[in-house]
């Protein structure tokens, strides 16, 4: 991969009323309580996780989880200034969250809307060592967030905007997600790239229950930059397709079963709604990207693509790169941070797919959601050095393997 000069970077010293950010993240934010269980074979997890047991754990992590978090704080470890925008609670999980944020930055907790009527979020994250992970949540104090509490001040001066995980703050998903729409419409009446990442609720929950084909519909006409995994954007616009995948997986992945005409018609779908970049995460089989058209492209606000003709009318799929997986805490976060500081620093469609699983492969390193990713520099030498991606076949009669980014597209 070419290496891109940086864009210009404001004072770190800068405080939030005074600032201008490249990059807002908004949304969910949590602490991340994470026991150590490295040392217990994947093969017994069931077993030994059994009513009653005492289980030998290893010394526990703290970090902040959440897409403000995940995303927000990787950006900025990437060497893109973003603001933080989340809300907490006035408690020692609200305490160890801005502490833990303030350590990547002295300012990038002022963005934290502090509630000393509300509890902070938390997350205990079982993740032993080839095992998917298990979330024992509380929301707290991300549900009462609303349109509201966007500092759309602050949007204006920025030049994208992400919002994470609707699906876990109870008023955007709530009548319909009125006010998940209500705040990209104002986002971006500020001229700002709006930006929006998902996620999968419990299908017992009020959220797992919500009107979600509605939500995305009313929604998706102002947001510029869609990025959901296969999982969340089946259950929410095509329940019966994902009960039947999930039927048919027998309790696996269902990703096996994603095919490609299944992500062209999908994506196709996605972008009629209004959303001008999507991006399908697809955990260990890559990351499935479809653009727009340039006029499209043009309309997305202040960190559209430098090259609209090079980003126009794309259909790209690019492998995972090879990795020991450690953890996989964040690892779609982080992918969506490496994908969007690639579009700000404005690289061509294919090297921006390639730094987003560059980026999650990274965080599949380490246990926790930030400490396994590198800088951007340190990541594109890991690229130029030869990194490896796993093999991946895209059947088709109008798919070609691009060998030398490692990518595949569509005609």
């Amino acid at each position: 991969m070419d290496t891109h000069p940086d864009f210009a970077i404001p004072n770190p010293k800068s405080q939030i009323p005074n600032a201008t950010w490249d990059a807002v993240a908004c949304g969910h934010i949590c602490l991340d309580v994470i026991p150590g269980l490295a040392h217990l074979p994947a093969e017994t997890f069931a077993r030994v996780f059994q009513p009653g047991r005492l289980i030998d754990a290893g010394p526990v992590s703290f970090s902040t989880g959440g897409s403000v978090s995940n995303t927000g704080l990787v950006m900025n470890k990437l060497g893109v200034r973003t603001a933080l925008m989340g809300k907490i609670g006035d408690d020692l999980f609200g305490a160890a969250i801005r502490q833990i944020v303030a350590r990547y930055g002295d300012d990038l907790a002022n963005g934290m809307i502090v509630d000393p009527a509300v509890a902070s979020s938390y997350t205990v994250v079982i993740n032993p060592p080839g095992v998917d992970r298990i979330f024992l949540h509380c929301p707290g104090a991300n549900d009462t967030f609303t349109a509201g509490d966007v500092r759309y001040d602050l949007l204006a001066q920025a030049r994208l905007f992400h919002f994470g995980y609707p699906p876990l703050m109870k008023q955007f998903y709530i009548d319909d997600g009125a006010h998940l729409t209500e705040m990209f419409l104002r986002a971006k009446a500020t001229g700002v790239t709006t930006s929006l990442d998902m996620a999968l609720p419990d299908p017992t929950s009020p959220a797992g229950c919500a009107n979600w084909p509605v939500i995305v519909r009313n929604t998706l006409p102002y947001v510029d930059i869609f990025l959901p995994s296969i999982e969340e954007i089946l259950y929410m616009t095509r329940r019966e397709m994902y009960d039947d995948l999930c039927r048919q997986a027998g309790g696996a992945h269902i990703l096996p079963l994603v095919t490609p005409a299944l992500l062209l018609d999908l994506s196709a779908d996605l972008m009629s709604l209004g959303a001008k970049v999507i991006g399908i995460k697809l955990g260990e089989r890559g990351l499935f990207l479809r653009t727009a058209g340039p006029t499209a492209l043009k309309d997305m606000g202040r960190a559209q693509p430098a090259d609209l003709s090079a980003w126009a009318n794309r259909v790209l799929w690019s492998p995972c790169f090879e990795v020991d997986v450690v953890g996989t805490t964040g690892a779609g976060d982080s992918t969506i941070a490496g994908f969007l500081c690639a579009l700000l620093r404005g690289l061509p469609a294919e090297d921006a797919l390639n730094m987003a699983v560059a980026v999650g492969a990274c965080n599949v390193e380490a246990a926790d959601a930030l400490s396994g990713v590198r800088t951007w520099d340190d990541t594109v030498r890991r690229l130029q050095a030869g990194w490896r991606k796993r093999a991946l076949t895209v059947q088709g009669p109008a798919w070609e393997f691009e060998a030398g980014r490692q990518v595949w597209q569509c005609a």
